[in-house]
């Protein structure tokens, strides 16, 4: 949906199992549009689309795109937005590493990418940009090389270069953005603020990419990271870099007392990477690959209340703190803040809890729909406290 200031607002379908297009259109007659009967209103829906490379390759067909585009009309509905960032099957079996893959040094995932955007180019409204979310270049694990790491910057001005023809063919403004997430190759504002110098650098003076190249901020990943969104966000657009789009999402922060670790073991799932980093009482940081492994650790010595966990594992953005656990939530209204005092500075925000089929059952005690329409009732009061309302 449409809020003031240009903003536009919309879950993303992550949240529903859907790697062929007809497992993903499924999804949205059951449950996106359960969804927009309660809180559309009468105003156009927006879509947050999430599209693997099969259900890319399946809705690329010219028939099979008019067809969803005549779906749209007749809802009253439109898609701003496309979650790229996983490239294969994302419900239902190991992810973990694999969600990375392929990344930006590999071919693929440059096809992939470019098969969204021509897709987001005929769904898009006039008028409205387009975004793409993709993986923040690569995973650490993955140990590229820097002769690799070379090979995923060309590819990403290879994107830069695709972007600027299909939006002047198109007339529609069209930006990807890098998505930072713990342990991968970006995972801090400062890290990307090098990364785009370096981009920078291979093509001296080339304005396509503060156009067409930007970043995803995620609210649970940089929250993770200890980072605080007005200096992260100031960080960012003082590089000049583009804020393509926003998530909104809640991670766990815990102090990992031993009623705590206990507790937590039910949030460690074999689907999922959910990355922890521990931040010590003289600020050092410590990271885990996952959230096994950080319970593996042995409690180190001093008083656990003065050391905090911030696990990667999305939970509902209306989730009430617990006596062992509390939330990243401040973070995200922090953002919002931001945007307050400077409504211009990002249009895409989407909602994004998939994690929802590994969730614990008390925080999971009504339906999806159920889940969805009071994140959005969530958000919506959020924005509204700050100016933004629907039109």
């Amino acid at each position: 949906m449409q809020l003031t200031h240009g903003v536009h607002l919309a879950y993303c379908t992550n949240i529903h199992r859907g790697e062929t297009w007809a497992e993903t259109f499924a999804g949205l007659e059951k449950h996106t549009l359960a969804v927009r009967r309660r809180i559309g209103g009468e105003r156009p829906y927006a879509i947050g689309l999430r599209l693997g490379d099969v259900a890319a390759t399946e809705l690329s067909n010219p028939g099979t795109l008019e067809a969803f585009r005549r779906w749209l009309a007749r809802h009253d509905a439109y898609v701003f937005t496309i979650n790229g960032f996983p490239y294969g099957r994302f419900h239902g079996g190991r992810v973990k590493e694999q969600v990375y893959a392929p990344d930006w040094c590999q071919p693929e995932r440059l096809a992939y990418t470019e098969r969204l955007f021509r897709i987001l180019a005929q769904l898009v409204p006039e008028g409205v940009s387009g975004s793409v979310s993709t993986v923040p270049v690569s995973f650490k694990g993955f140990r590229r090389s820097q002769r690799e790491l070379q090979t995923a910057r060309d590819q990403l001005w290879r994107c830069v270069e695709f972007l600027e023809r299909l939006s002047r063919e198109t007339g529609k403004d069209l930006h990807l953005g890098l998505e930072p997430e713990p342990l991968c190759h970006l995972e801090s504002t400062p890290e990307c603020v090098e990364f785009f110098h370096l981009m920078r650098a291979d093509r001296p003076g080339d304005l396509r990419l503060d156009a067409h190249l930007g970043v995803n901020y995620d609210c649970c990943h940089l929250a993770i990271e200890y980072e605080r969104p007005q200096e992260a966000l100031a960080r960012l657009t003082r590089a000049g870099i583009r804020i393509s789009k926003i998530h909104l999402s809640n991670a766990l922060s815990v102090r990992p007392t031993p009623e705590a670790r206990e507790a937590l073991a039910r949030f460690a799932d074999d689907i999922y990477f959910h990355q922890v980093i521990e931040r010590r009482p003289d600020g050092e940081l410590v990271r885990y690959g996952d959230l096994d492994e950080a319970l593996a650790t042995l409690p180190s010595d001093g008083p656990q209340f003065e050391r905090e966990w911030r696990i990667h594992f999305h939970i509902p953005l209306h989730a009430a703190p617990t006596p062992l656990f509390g939330t990243t939530a401040d973070h995200l209204t922090g953002v919002l803040d931001v945007l307050r005092q400077q409504p211009s500075l990002c249009q895409h925000f989407e909602m994004e809890t998939y994690t929802w089929e590994v969730m614990p059952a008390d925080l999971k005690h009504r339906n999806v729909v159920d889940q969805l329409v009071g994140e959005y009732e969530w958000t919506l009061a959020r924005f509204a406290e700050r100016g933004f309302q629907r039109p």
